[in-house]
C-alpha cells in the first residue's frame, strides 16, 4: 500500500448476540446497540457505637433466593421519562421498602457503571429504619421459566444493616465503590 494512503477499516461484523448493522450507526461501530440505562438510589446510614451501618436490600425473586453475598443492593431503580435522579431515588426507596426515605442532608456520591453496563447514580441520607417495617413492592415474572404461568414477587425479600466490611462483602460487586465513598463523605460521628 503506498504511504500516507488512508484505509478506512471495513465494519464490524455483528455477532449473533447484537442486532443487524443500523444503517444511522456509525459505520465504524457496525452494530446496533441498546441505550445504557440508568439508575437511582439512596443509601441510608448510621453510626452505632462508632460504627459506620449501611442499610442493604436483598433482592427479591426466585434467581435470589438462595444467594447471599453479591446478592444485595441498595434501594435503587430506573429513572423514569424526565425524571431527575434524586427524585428517582427517593420514589424507589418508597415503592422498594414500603416506607419515606429518611429527611437530612444528602451527600451526593456521584455515579457508577456496573458490569453489564447500567449506570447508577446514588446519594446517601443518614437515618435508621426498622427492618420488620419493610412492606415492598412486587414485580411479575414468568416461573417457571417457559411456563406461561406469571408469579408475584418482592422486589426485596428482606432487609438489613450491615457494617461497611459486611456491606462490602454482600452488596454487588459494581456497588461497592459507592460503599467507599460514602466511608470517605461521610460526616463525623457524633
Amino acid at each position: 500500500m503506498p504511504r500516507g494512503l488512508f484505509v478506512t477499516p471495513p465494519p464490524r461484523r455483528c455477532s449473533s448476540r447484537t442486532a443487524p448493522p443500523d444503517p444511522g450507526a456509525n459505520p465504524r461501530r457496525g452494530c446496533h446497540t441498546r441505550p445504557v440505562a440508568t439508575s437511582a438510589g439512596l443509601i441510608v446510614f448510621r453510626d452505632r457505637e462508632g460504627v459506620l451501618e449501611v442499610l442493604l436490600c436483598h433482592m427479591g425473586g426466585p434467581y435470589w433466593a438462595r444467594k447471599d453475598e453479591g446478592a444485595w443492593s441498595i434501594p435503587k431503580g430506573e429513572l423514569e421519562d424526565d425524571e431527575q435522579p434524586l427524585a428517582a431515588a427517593r420514589r424507589e426507596f418508597q415503592e422498594e421498602l414500603g416506607h419515606a426515605p429518611p429527611d437530612g442532608p444528602l451527600l451526593e456520591l456521584g455515579e457508577i457503571r456496573q458490569k453489564a453496563g447500567k449506570v447508577v447514580v446514588a446519594y446517601a441520607v443518614k437515618g435508621d429504619f426498622d427492618p420488620a417495617q419493610l412492606v415492598p413492592g412486587t414485580f411479575e415474572l414468568e416461573w417457571p421459566p417457559r411456563s406461561g404461568r406469571r408469579q408475584a414477587f418482592p422486589e426485596v425479600d428482606r432487609v438489613a444493616w450491615f457494617d461497611l466490611a459486611t456491606a462490602k462483602r454482600r452488596i454487588v460487586r459494581g456497588q461497592a465503590a459507592l460503599l467507599d465513598r460514602l466511608a470517605d463523605q461521610r460526616p463525623a460521628s457524633r
